[in-house]
């Protein structure tokens, strides 16, 4: 624990002192005044941004709020001219942060002539979700990540060597064991207050790695929790002076990558009888596994390339098996 405290020395927002910040919360708000902090999915297809404006009246539902806009050269979505973005908010959770009646904004984000970005999936994610709305699908991802000091050292680990071999981290208890339950413990409840519907969370088998689950939600809820528990996580950890990374495998060597595993299931899976629903959908995946491989990182999986090796309780990329 001597490393973490010489690691986060060299954190700025380690260094400031949080406790300043409590009497400028505790100042009333304006009667009829809100804040809301506007949230969406940059270029990289993987990093969020937000920023946020004042409302003067409490939205019900994502329709009630104002399209907005930013400039799209800044987050890899535009090039210089012609380079506003627009936010169009799609879901509304409680800010943590904030509290009060202050909200967080998921937004999809459209290019200046309506068509939407490179990095909005979700527009044809929902297409897919209304047509298959019969369906009643369930899913339900375990996201696995990394807490990094800022150097870009596994958080804990020794800057000239490594820990002890893995087997004793996973769900693991103690100071040996774990690092940085604070931080897992503190996203676990904002997603709760946000209306995240994170289920649950554990030590992983890489030490300074962790994950939790989402869901289970039907249709697009789950994209939408998802990406507002991963903005929740990077805000939480922030304020830590700590880096999350989902990166798929953050050290090379006899290590543990981290994943964002997928379960799903239709209402005909789950119902009596639904194991031959299951083998059928199986036998569909198995026709398209390049497809989808590449679809699952935004770099063509070339990111998972490094993970899904066939080691470290994963299957080889190359090989589709059930």
């Amino acid at each position: 624990m001597v490393g973490m405290s010489r690691t986060l020395e060299l954190s700025p927002n380690a260094h400031i002192n949080k406790s300043l910040l409590d009497k400028y919360m505790a100042l009333p708000m304006p009667d009829g005044k809100i804040q809301a902090t506007y949230i969406w999915i940059d270029g990289t297809g993987e990093n969020v941004r937000c920023k946020d404006r004042t409302l003067d009246f409490i939205p019900q539902a994502p329709s009630d709020l104002p399209i907005w806009n930013y400039d799209g050269s800044s987050t890899y979505q535009a090039e210089g001219s012609n380079s506003d973005v627009y936010l169009h908010p799609v879901a509304i959770y409680r800010d943590p942060f904030r509290r009060g009646n202050n909200i967080l904004v998921l937004c999809e984000t459209y290019h200046y002539d309506g068509t939407p970005t490179e990095s909005n999936k979700r527009k044809t994610c929902l297409e897919v979700c209304q047509k298959t709305a019969d369906e009643k699908p369930w899913f339900g991802i375990e996201q696995e990540y990394t807490l990094l000091d800022v150097d870009g050292r596994p958080l804990g680990w020794p800057k000239n060597g490594f820990p002890g071999p893995q087997g004793p981290y996973y769900c693991g208890v103690g100071a040996d064991k774990v690092y940085a339950r604070d931080i897992v413990d503190a996203h676990y409840r904002a997603c709760l207050y946000a209306g995240v519907k994170i289920c649950g969370t554990n030590a992983e088998v890489m030490p300074a790695q962790w994950e939790y689950q989402v869901g289970p939600c039907e249709g697009i809820q789950i994209g939408d929790d998802l990406w507002m528990s991963r903005f929740l996580l990077h805000r939480v950890a922030e304020e830590f002076g700590i880096v999350a990374t989902l990166d798929p495998k953050p050290m090379q060597g006899d290590w543990n990558g981290a994943g964002a595993h997928t379960n799903v299931s239709t209402q005909t899976m789950r119902e009596p009888g639904g194991l031959a629903e299951i083998e059928r959908a199986i036998g569909k995946l198995s026709k398209h596994h390049e497809r989808h491989i590449r679809a699952y990182d935004p770099h063509g999986g070339k990111d998972n390339e490094r993970r899904l090796t066939g080691k470290h309780e994963t299957s080889s990329i190359h090989d589709f098996n059930a």
